[in-house]
């Protein structure tokens, strides 16, 4: 086993959110993002760090990452290694750490998800092997932070704890079934407070294998539009620290929300296509509602997966009306990857923040590129910004391989 288990509790604890960090193309940090998708901003732009002259799209969601890394307790030398990704971690992790406010005593569990890890600095020993195939200095180092397992480890030692940790890499829902592990550790009793999030960088050979696949959008990415036409990628980072409720009153923490329920399922109809019906898709969403005690009633606000792809946002759509039932005429649905891209791995965790955003200031993020909605969709699609006291957000994360994913969370009045 990863961890110790121990007695398992009489009852479930309830789980909060005391820290969370994010990173996207709309800025780094909590307040530029929720200002940006209050607004329903985007931060698409041409590609800037690598060539794609030779794609078809040519434009992402890039993030424009500080000329200084945050304090941390990895050298100059260090931090000059790691790649992209490596960085984008580091500055939504140092931001959940310095809210949560934890100490470094206790053995910390860290749950992350990523589906591309440090794939920069793979492709960068591939590129420097075939132009300078005697010269070996600095590639095993690349080799070696190639591998997720090592961005976890230099993580902890960043912050300074230690504690084991699991990389979870499940495609587009890797890092809501991320939380959603974590959730589930600490609701078995297994701990009292994990960290937990997703991260994903852009690189060349990522970029040009969706291009590849014709998944880009050649256009605008408008998920839920009749006339969509594809997705739009983007690269970012989202860490979150959960704890007990007994555990965050008892040190006196400021809560940002509560985790209420985590759902997750497979539906095994195709390599890349989801179930034309959504039945995986419903199951998830029945699910996590089951996990927390609710009914598709009181859920306020459905941040979809809504990738802008013809199948995807048709499947999400039918899900949707099927699980939400009468409530569907009047619930609120958006899809926030029409402001920073489709962040694969991070996408999750991202989103999840998102929703802790407009839970606690109040808000439901708008798609402004949206133009006629799919008839598909039975339910209102947040079109332009709108202040709402909204009380229980609904996450979706559904990925390649038919794997999907779903979050709750709760307002902490």
């Amino acid at each position: 086993m990863l961890f110790p288990r121990p007695t398992p509790p009489s009852t479930s604890p309830r789980v909060v959110v005391t820290g969370a960090g994010i990173v996207t193309a709309l800025g780094c940090g909590w307040c530029p993002n929720a200002d940006g998708f209050r607004e329903g901003r985007t931060g698409f732009r041409p590609v800037r760090h690598f060539d794609v002259s030779r794609q078809r799209v040519k434009t992402a969601a890039e993030v424009d990452l500080p000329g200084v890394p945050p304090a941390c307790r990895l050298s100059a030398r260090r931090l000059a290694r790691q790649s992209r990704a490596d960085h984008l971690l580091l500055l939504a992790a140092h931001e959940a750490w310095q809210q949560c406010g934890w100490d470094t005593v206790a053995p910390l569990p860290l749950v992350l998800g990523t589906t591309a890890a440090g794939m920069a600095l793979g492709e960068a020993y591939y590129q420097h092997a075939l132009a300078h195939p005697q010269r070996h200095r600095r590639q095993p180092t690349r080799a070696l932070h190639y591998q997720a397992q090592v961005q976890a480890l230099d993580l902890a030692e960043a912050l300074g704890f230690s504690g084991p940790f699991t990389v979870i890499s499940n495609a587009c829902a890797t890092g809501a079934n991320a939380i959603g592990h974590a959730w589930e550790l600490i609701r078995a009793g297994v701990c009292s407070r994990a960290l937990t999030g997703g991260y994903d960088a852009l690189s060349p050979m990522l970029f040009a294998g969706f291009d590849a696949l014709q998944s880009l959008s050649s256009t605008t990415c408008r998920p839920f539009d009749a006339r969509r036409d594809g997705l739009a990628l983007g690269e970012g980072a989202a860490v979150l620290a959960l704890e007990t409720l007994e555990s965050a009153r008892r040190r006196g923490a400021t809560i940002l929300g509560e985790l209420l329920g985590y759902g997750t399922t497979l539906d095994l109809h195709h390599l890349t296509q989801p179930h034309p019906e959504g039945e995986a898709a419903l199951r998830s969403m029945t699910l996590a509602c089951a996990n927390a005690g609710i009914g598709p009633e009181e859920v306020d606000y459905v941040n979809a997966h809504g990738t802008g792809t013809p199948l995807n946002d048709a499947a999400e759509a039918l899900a949707i009306n099927r699980w939400a039932g009468p409530r569907a005429a009047t619930l609120p649905v958006s899809s926030t990857k029409a402001s920073v891209g489709h962040l694969l791995g991070a996408a999750g965790a991202v989103e999840a923040v998102i929703c802790l955003m407009a839970l606690r200031e109040g808000f439901l993020p708008p798609e402004r590129a949206l133009e006629t909605v799919d008839p598909l969709c039975r339910f209102p699609v947040v079109r332009e910004p709108r202040e709402s006291p909204i009380q229980i957000a609904l996450s979706n994360s559904f990925g390649f391989g038919g794997v999907n994913a779903t979050l709750i969370f709760k307002r902490w009045n």
